[in-house]
């Protein structure tokens, strides 16, 4: 197995069936995945019951309320664009289920039909996005939290939301409309690293807890114009056999809208996380609290 690390986030791995995994290779990827926050699989071939089984070892599987499900398995969400469809799913960027109260570790997708040409997925590194800001502002973003929602992307007022019920593309907006706004930190620890992690996002953040929309706005578009300057970018080409596998803690994602008159098929299979804690420097720590505590 060859796991070679990309030029902005993430690594990809080639010379592996991820099928037959060894012990030995399962580590590896979950250290990999834990560094990068992204995995680029070339050359697999998956069908969906290897799909379930592969998103099984990382953990349980969290059923979309919202995508039209695969008939036969349900844990499969579909994201397709047909011929005569004009928008895509995914097309700016976000985060997958920071509007949870437990945002998803992460997803897997699988390619299934391709464009001839477009159709690629751009990702952003959220270390790389916190690491790179001055230290007074990662010392200010340790003390707050944001609001996040999927109300306005996946409620009943949605107009996204509305096209993508009257293609059969999306279903139960109620859900939506009915889910709490959580709370998140807006500098996390994150699970498997440790590392601190931007985790705020243009797609369902709405505004800092605390403050208004409109006080709020400035900082977050600092924040979204800074994680994303060309450098950051990694541009993922989707080919036959091509797996991604993205943390939804550590990465934003965009799904590339170009390939009009043209069917592009992926199934996706979400994994539930764990509830996200604050990480706090050591000037913004109780006074008596020890480092690693």
């Amino acid at each position: 197995m060859k796991i070679t690390p990309l030029s902005a986030v993430g690594a990809e791995v080639t010379e592996v069936d991820v099928r037959a995994l060894t012990d030995t290779q399962d580590a590896q990827l979950k250290a990999a995945f834990a560094q990068h926050g992204l995995l680029i699989f070339r050359g697999q071939d998956l069908t969906e019951t290897d799909h379930v089984a592969l998103a099984e070892r990382w953990g349980q599987i969290n059923t979309n309320r919202f995508f039209k499900a695969h008939a036969d398995y349900p844990q499969i969400a579909l994201v397709e664009k047909m011929p005569d469809q004009i928008q895509n799913i995914g097309g700016d960027w976000h985060t997958d289920h920071s509007y949870d109260q437990i945002p998803a570790l992460g997803s897997i997708l699988v390619a299934r039909t391709l464009p001839e040409t477009g159709g690629d997925t751009w990702f952003a590194s959220m270390y790389r996005a916190f690491d790179q800001l001055s230290n007074g502002l990662k010392t200010l973003l340790q003390t707050l939290n944001a609001v996040h929602s999927a109300k306005h992307v996946f409620g009943n007022q949605s107009e996204y939301m509305q096209t993508n019920m009257s293609q059969k593309r999306m279903r139960r907006p109620d859900l939506a409309d009915a889910l709490p706004d959580p709370v998140h930190p807006v500098v996390v620890r994150h699970p498997l690293s440790g590392r601190p992690v931007l985790y705020v996002n243009p797609g369902f953040t709405i505004r800092f807890d605390g403050w208004t929309q409109e006080e709020s706005a400035p900082l977050l578009n600092f924040l979204y114009q800074s994680a994303v300057v060309d450098d950051q970018v990694q541009v993922v080409d989707w080919r036959p056999g091509t797996i991604a596998f993205w943390d939804n803690r550590a990465t934003w994602h965009f799904a590339q809208n170009d390939y009009p008159g043209q069917t592009r098929s992926m199934h996706r299979i979400t994994i539930e996380g764990e509830a996200l804690q604050a990480h706090q420097s050591l000037q913004t720590r109780p006074k008596d609290a020890a480092p690693g505590r």
